[in-house]
């Protein structure tokens, strides 16, 4: 089973979990937004119990999610770099892709579409949710 690991921009916190995301998600929630200062949030979602900090301890800021349970924000008080979200409601990590070392992942969804920016870029070919999919996040 393939390790992935990741770490932080100063490389004061690191990651890693084991096999493929269950998920890989555009977020274009404004949560995200705001969090990335860009249109989107790239996350690959890892099951709670593959997922694990190898390195450092991340600093943990708490919201309420659309679920009406707790969504961690896990990042580096360093640095700023988030690195994983975790999502309670779903007992998943959404992983940002774009902290971690090698990666070859591509989105397999657009979720939150209706939340994005006009001038959002939504990649081609891959399926466009308003909010989420049906039977997802219920």
């Amino acid at each position: 089973m393939k390790k992935h690991v990741g770490k932080c921009a100063c490389e004061n916190i690191e990651y890693c979990f084991e096999g493929d995301p269950i998920n890989t998600a555009f977020c274009y929630c404004q949560e995200c937004q705001k969090h990335t200062g860009s249109d989107k949030w790239f996350g690959l979602w890892v099951p709670i119990e593959k997922f694990k900090f190898t390195k450092g301890k991340p600093s943990v800021f708490t919201r309420i999610g659309d679920s009406g349970k707790e969504v961690n924000h896990n990042f580096c008080s360093n640095c700023g770099s988030t690195l994983a979200i975790e999502v309670i409601v779903g007992n998943f990590y959404s992983v940002a892709a774009s902290t971690l070392i090698e990666s070859s992942f591509s989105p397999n969804m657009a979720i939150y579409a209706a939340s994005a920016p006009k001038w959002a870029m939504f990649p081609e070919g891959v399926p466009k949710f308003d909010v989420l999919p049906p039977g997802l996040g219920e």
